[in-house]
């Protein structure tokens, strides 16, 4: 009963028509930032951000959530009429909503993934209002050692479980390096500094970020030439009642499929570092297996729509979870939001939950009433929607670059964060075309500071000994995870090692 008390508040906050206001211009600002390739839900939120220095901070964060779940659908749009991704998530719906859209079946194609994406949202926000509370008050247990221990598994997770855990560890630690600029917390004493007053209060967390996924992602772009093909859009983007209620009847057909995606989507976007882009390619690869018709797969099979759409808008709304709760954001979206809870004066954490009860569980009312908006427009809307790709790109481009420079000067009205943008939208492109990953240096300059004060006041607590991580019984478990973790990239090639030598030693014996 308590949750369903503290959800009231939150609706109750949300009935300030200025704040409902915002929410909404949130949504149709982020379904038509899904809509254009090459700028995306993450791009889109770190570009605003600074706009939502002028607002209250419930305002503020119910716009920047609204942004983020709107580019959540707005992506769909592009990957089936157009093959082009709008978000990295919508990838892997890509794979049969294409083929359906060559079939003649774009609107059902786009009807299941709108409604499957809301059905998977309402599924996680429903788990994310009744297991908040129980997480707060376990974390508020937590001392220095756990919560160093649970920031280790946040980093361990891009190394374990990335791609390339060598390059990760490289961004990770670059981050780390940017996070120790300004004044020691302990000594007082200037870091790396270089006898630069503007340096002594660090790197502003949000120029660096507007510079990586915003600047960077225009240079990007511009080098590979982005050109999008345009169809005949009044007919392939309008959806009727039939498709709707195909969709709805699809999507009960397979109600195993949605509901086991939306778990999973959940769970995975809660482990900090995995986001909606794994579980959609995830809840891909489970429906194929499982599926009776796995070679329809790729063809335009209904269920890989399915699948995919309701596991990453389930896992975009856990990754806000530990981001509310632990203050470990669960993807680089969910980094960059947390940075603006940070710049409105709150520290996310438990505490927040019992300081600032009105300000969470507004953000938690903003999850429910911003899915309907935006599968609402979403479904009325969505040749308009697709008209935007009609916009040439060489005049999006300059408008994305003056939000980018004006937005970060806004922060703290200093020509440094404008150069900021500009070196690390220079370096954000190098890094791209070398295929590192940006959200590791992101979430470490984020983490940067708590994780390092953790750090320092757990060995304060222990005269020095680093085994206090493993002698007391709520951080041991947490840190053999983390040390798991860090180590599964070394047993994953030792495996591959032992595997390949197995058959070339049996001819000897």
């Amino acid at each position: 009963m308590e949750a369903f008390e503290l959800l009231a508040v939150g609706f109750g906050a949300l009935a300030d028509p200025a704040r409902l206001g915002f929410m909404m211009l949130g949504v149709i600002l982020g379904l038509l930032v899904g809509v254009l390739p090459g700028v995306g839900g993450t791009t889109g939120v770190a570009i605003l951000l600074p706009v939502t220095v002028f607002l209250e901070p419930i305002s503020a964060l119910v716009m920047l959530a609204g942004i983020y779940w709107g580019s959540m659908y707005g992506g769909l749009i592009t990957s089936i009429l157009f093959a082009v991704p709008g978000n990295p998530w919508s990838v892997a719906v890509m794979f049969d909503g294409r083929p359906m859209a060559k079939q003649g079946k774009a609107q059902l194609a786009m009807s299941i993934g709108f409604t499957v994406s809301f059905v998977g949202a309402m599924i996680a926000s429903i788990l994310f209002t009744f297991f908040a509370v129980p997480f707060a008050e376990m974390a508020l247990k937590f001392g220095p050692p756990e919560m160093f221990a649970v920031l280790m598994i946040a980093f361990g997770t891009f190394i374990g479980m990335g791609g390339a855990p060598a390059k990760a560890l490289i961004m990770i630690a670059a981050g780390f390096l940017l996070s120790t600029v300004g004044l020691d917390v302990v000594t007082g004493q200037p870091r790396m500094t270089f006898g630069s007053i503007d340096m002594l209060q660090g790197f502003h967390f949000v120029p660096i970020t507007i510079g990586l996924f915003g600047l960077g992602e225009v240079l990007n772009n511009a080098a590979e030439r982005y050109k999008v093909q345009i169809e005949d859009l009044t007919k392939a983007a309008k959806l009727g009642l039939h498709d709707i209620t195909e969709s709805i009847r699809l999507i009960m057909k397979h109600w195993v499929l949605a509901l086991s995606s939306a778990l999973l989507g959940f769970i995975t976007g809660i482990l900090p570092g995995a986001g909606a882009t794994p579980a959609s390619f995830m809840a891909y690869g489970i429906a194929q297996k499982t599926s009776k018709h796995p070679e329809k797969f790729g063809h335009g099979a209904p269920e890989g729509v399915l699948a995919p759409e309701a596991a990453n808008n389930a896992a975009g709304t856990g990754s806000i979870l530990p981001m509310l709760v632990l203050g470990i954001p669960g993807s680089p979206t969910a980094a960059i939001l947390m940075a603006g809870v940070f710049m409105w004066g709150f520290v996310p954490g438990p505490r927040l939950f019992t300081d600032q009860p009105e300000f969470v569980w507004s953000f938690i009312a903003s999850l429910y009433l911003a899915n309907v908006a935006a599968v609402v427009i979403c479904l009325v809307a969505t040749p308009l929607l697709a008209m935007m790709l009609r916009t040439p790109y060489a005049i999006m481009t300059p408008i994305i670059v003056v939000l980018c420079l004006v937005g970060a000067y806004a922060i703290q009205n200093s020509m440094l964060d404008v150069w900021l943008v500009v070196i690390f939208g220079i370096l954000g492109f190098i890094l791209r075309r070398l295929e590192y990953p940006l959200a590791p240096l992101v979430v470490a300059l984020v983490l940067g500071a708590p994780t390092e004060d953790a750090l320092r006041q757990s060995l304060i607590m222990s005269d020095g000994s680093p085994w206090i991580f493993l002698e007391r019984p709520v951080s041991t478990p947490i840190a053999i995870v983390a040390i798991l973790l860090f180590l599964l990239p070394l047993f994953q090639m030792l495996l591959r090692r032992f595997r390949r030598g197995s058959p070339e030693q049996a001819p000897g014996e």
